[in-house]
């Protein structure tokens, strides 16, 4: 064992063979020290023989290690699942027009805070204000940098020292823990409790407003749905509630859809423009999911409520950059066409593609399968099944899809293994396992993967 830790180079002659590599020297030393020791475990555990630490054999293990340890740790992805808006692998997609407008504001200084018309110091928050209150027909908005920290901000600006009456049924915990009760608490508002899980009804909130309520919340439940014997209070009424006790109507709308998904068979879910309209105050919502954007919190409503919104100190905190706005804007700026919007941003066109473009789409991805892989290994089928909007949004909505599904016959290779490979190249490929069978959704795939 002595003998084979000898075989094993030192760092300056493993330096060596990255001579002309262009990654920080301290960067290739830590990885080729990682490799080292790894190889030392291996000695030490019987896993290398001479024969694995022969000079050549061994530099092209370094590279390889080296190489992989040095690549960036956030890479494209290939989604094959059939998830739109895949929260873990970074939700939407952005469509061109906001990539070009991210990549301008990224190569050179830009007017982030400077007003071009003056020359004096101006608002980041206007780059965006004019576009969201013209799509949506609100009276100001600002940005912040998720909704979370929009609904935080939103209720310590108006609710702090105060109570918030919130139906049960609409207490909600989305992804990453994030709980309606908790946030509520952080913001220093007080949440007041009504109805039951179910059941919420005019006369709760009604009886339960006091001197010291200082809004009516409501909360989209756009992650879950209660059915059956369920009952609850339309926006117009609760917005008249709210307004004949002096108090305004707040409302976490979560995904933020700006178009009517119903003529492509998804539920007709509640637009922005249309609570707003319904006598919602302020709402706010995402700009990563339906809407299809950058990670943002959009703050829209009544001009006396987000004036008070833009005074609070919280909202440095939370602000978003110059390439999230760059983005948003451009993002927006696409939906002043309904039509281009669908096609160009690529949430809304893989929600709302055929089924005809899907099969199509199916049948020239198993046409190329086939041509590369071993028929003799593996059978390609195209099957029917279902694809999912994700990002909370449409939960209990399947969209019909086609995918291509990999049957492996030699029972010794499982679709296990071939999900773990696929991990591994470049690109990482993300499928989905059925019936045994390893699943490529295509709704997920553009043309060039």
């Amino acid at each position: 064992m002595s003998n084979l830790y000898r075989l094993l180079p030192s760092v300056d002659i493993c330096l060596q063979s990255f001579k002309d590599s262009l990654h920080p020297h301290a960067l290739l030393r830590d990885a080729i020290h990682a490799f080292l020791d790894s190889m030392r475990h291996k000695i030490k555990n019987g896993q290398a023989t001479e024969k694995d630490l022969n000079k050549d054999l061994l530099e092209q293990s370094l590279i390889n290690y080296v190489e992989k340890k040095t690549k960036p740790l956030l890479k494209k992805v290939i989604n094959a699942s059939g998830v739109v808006i895949h929260t873990n692998l970074g939700r939407s997609v952005l469509a061109n027009d906001a990539i070009e407008a991210v990549i301008t504001a990224a190569s050179g200084y830009c007017n982030l805070e400077f007003d071009l018309e003056t020359g004096e110091r101006g608002s980041r928050h206007s780059l965006v204000e004019k576009d969201i209150c013209a799509l949506v027909g609100a009276e100001s908005a600002l940005v912040v940098n998720n909704n979370a920290a929009a609904v935080l901000l939103m209720l310590n600006s108006i609710c702090l020292g105060g109570e918030s009456i919130v139906s049960r049924g609409q207490l909600v915990e989305i992804g990453g823990s994030f709980r309606i009760p908790d946030v509520m608490e952080k913001s220093g508002c007080r949440l007041k409790e009504v109805g039951t899980t179910n059941r919420c009804h005019k006369a709760d909130y009604e009886n339960a407003i006091t001197e010291d309520t200082k809004a009516l919340l409501r909360v989209h439940t756009s992650n879950y749905r209660v059915i059956g014997f369920h009952t609850d209070v339309p926006t117009e009424e609760m917005a008249e509630i709210a307004h004949a006790h002096a108090i305004p109507l707040l409302e976490d709308l979560g995904s933020g859809s700006l178009i009517d998904f119903s003529p492509y068979g998804l539920p007709n879910e509640p637009t922005v423009k249309g609570v707003l309209a319904a006598g919602v105050d302020v709402v706010t919502f995402s700009g990563d999911k339906v809407l299809g954007g950058p990670q943002a919190g959009i703050i829209a409503g009544k001009k006396i409520y987000i004036d008070a919104i833009k005074k609070n100190q919280l909202l440095r905190a939370l602000r978003c950059d110059k390439l999230t706005l760059a983005a948003l804007e451009a993002t927006l700026r696409l939906y002043y066409d309904p039509e281009k919007a669908l096609n160009e941003i690529p949430t809304l066109r893989r929600m709302t593609i055929s089924q005809e473009e899907l099969k199509k789409k199916a049948q020239k991805l198993r046409n190329t399968l086939t041509r590369n892989l071993d028929k003799n290994k593996i059978k390609i089928h195209i099957k029917t099944g279902f694809s999912k909007v994700g990002g909370g949004s449409f939960p209990e909505n399947d969209l019909p899809s086609y995918l291509i599904a990999l049957e492996f016959l030699n029972s010794q290779f499982t679709s296990n293994m071939i999900k773990e490979k696929l991990l591994t190249t470049t690109p990482p490929v993300v499928g989905r396992i059925e019936n045994n069978m390893f699943m490529l959704d295509v709704r997920t795939l553009e043309e060039n993967e």
